[in-house]
């Protein structure tokens, strides 16, 4: 049985492996080790082997792990990324703990996390998220509401827009996956043109990550290849 850190290190040399196959700088795209569901000796064995960047999808869940590392592992310097759906009844519970949310469609959810970011906080580091693939039952903005909702962001002190976040459908055929990630990409490069900071586009999981990366991906979000199959039966 693989370890945690032995498990990191293939996911990071895959990520190499296709960054030099596509002409990209290694060190290029940063790896977000997905950790919902995982127990804290999962994250703390990540975090020995040099993981810095942490996504998490259930709100309470997170903040848990959030005050636990926060006062167990205060020298450690951790990013925590909030990639789950939002609800309005838990914005104040993300703004007060995460660092990035890659996860805001609609104006109301922006506000929210703005207006309740604390004082002593820097700027919360977001993305919009996309449906590219045009899910009826996917969240995430459309591309006419895009530029409307990143202008609106940009205008709030306590929020800083870094770029856009999708989940494509799930398909196998690498063709096919790279249709979604390009067309993300180039939204992306639409909206440095016209907004500052634009450099994050986080996009490509395990499955689809050699797609993501050659569409251009800065951040792909790894589980289940770091941390081994989820149990979801206490969710």
């Amino acid at each position: 049985m693989t370890s945690i850190k032995q498990n990191l290190t293939n996911v990071i040399n895959q990520v190499h492996e296709f960054e030099k196959k596509c002409g990209r700088a290694i060190n290029d795209v940063q790896v977000l080790a997905v950790s919902k569901t995982k127990p804290i000796e999962a994250l703390e064995s990540a975090l020995d082997a040099g993981q810095r960047a942490f996504g998490e999808n259930y709100v309470q869940e997170g903040v848990e792990k959030v005050h636990f590392f926060n006062q167990q592992h205060s020298n450690r310097e951790i990013t925590w990324h909030f990639i789950g759906p939002i609800q309005s009844n838990k914005t104040k519970l993300i703004a007060e703990n995460f660092d990035w949310v890659h996860t805001i469609e609609r104006t109301k959810i922006a506000q929210r996390l703005n207006n309740q970011r604390p004082e002593n906080s820097p700027p919360m580091q977001v993305l919009i998220q996309v449906n590219i693939s045009g899910e009826e039952r996917k969240s995430g903005a459309t591309e006419d509401q895009i530029f409307a909702l990143a202008q609106t962001i940009s205008e709030m002190p306590n929020l800083q827009l870094r770029g856009l976040m999708a989940i494509p459908e799930n398909v196998s055929d690498y063709q096919q996956q790279l249709v979604s990630f390009v067309a993300l990409s180039k939204l992306q490069n639409r909206l440095q043109q016209q907004f500052k900071n634009i450099d994050t586009l986080s996009m490509g999981m395990s499955g689809d990550m050699e797609a993501a990366i050659e569409a251009g991906s800065t951040m792909i979000r790894i589980g289940t290849a770091i941390f081994g199959a989820r149990d979801y039966s206490k969710q």
